[in-house]
């Protein structure tokens, strides 16, 4: 069987604040058309993953490869080329207040694409409908929509370039069970539908088995952990079960 490139990977990646190595030797990839899922405690460093992927943050150390090629090594122009290939879903939408909700989304085809904004409209409705908001939507205000619609408005952004990697940051952060369960099946279609690999960060332990293919724990700056979704609760690795079942005694305290 032949090896296949990954579609992105971390190798040996350092990055460092004040001192303490948050990402201590990275080595993490995902192949193409996976759903990969980051888990983990606060402060190990999922964010700083996530930010040295989308070139947010230069590692102090090691590799981050899309497609086979070092993104760090690359020049601002080439850069922007590889990564105009990505999607991303922030943490609470991140929707721009004064832009309407079609122009949010719509906010990369217009000034990255250089598609008028006609077509660009029309583009960001198709988006809306994907993620099962009406075209009325598209002419309000961020503020006129609940959380979930927001949430749904930053989802339609993330894909309407149909990327081909996809990241998700924290995605049911601050909505109610019913609310993030509908986010998750959205997210999970979307990345079937448009056959993309895909990153998520999040504390949502049913969000991680609903959207990821395989689930990966992060601690200490390293994976200490991997495996399919379904082993999530069945793997006797202990940090795992420990955090799995909310426990404040086991090895993630004692490393603290």
């Amino acid at each position: 069987m032949t090896d296949v490139t990954p579609k992105l990977a971390w190798k040996g990646v350092t990055k460092r604040f004040e001192g303490r190595a948050v990402l201590d030797g990275l080595d993490l990839s995902v192949a193409p058309g996976r759903s990969l899922v980051i888990i983990g405690g606060s402060g190990q460093g999922k964010s700083v993953t996530i930010k040295t992927a989308l070139g947010l943050m230069r590692p102090d150390a090691g590799k981050i490869e899309l497609d086979g090629k070092n993104t760090v090594t690359l020049s601002e122009g080439a850069r922007r080329k590889l990564f105009s290939r990505v999607g991303v879903l922030f943490q609470g939408a991140a929707l721009f207040d004064s832009l309407t909700v079609w122009e949010n989304v719509a906010f990369r085809l217009i000034n990255a694409d250089g598609l008028n904004r006609k077509a660009a409209k029309e583009r960001a409705i198709e988006a809306l409908e994907q993620v099962r908001l009406s075209p009325d939507v598209a002419d309000r205000f961020p503020s006129e929509l609940s959380g979930g619609m927001q949430k749904r408005a930053g989802l339609a952004r993330a894909v309407v370039a149909q990327p081909e990697i996809l990241f998700f940051d924290e995605p049911t952060t601050g909505l109610d069970p019913i609310t993030a369960a509908a986010i998750n099946e959205l997210i999970s279609h979307q990345v079937r539908r448009l056959g993309s690999t895909a990153v998520s960060i999040t504390h949502d332990l049913a969000s991680a088995q609903t959207i990821g293919d395989e689930i990966a724990m992060l601690h200490g700056g390293k994976i200490i952990w991997r495996g399919p979704a379904a082993e999530l609760r069945t793997t006797d690795n202990p940090y795992v079960r420990q955090f799995v079942e909310g426990r404040a005694e086991g090895p993630i305290s004692h490393a603290v």
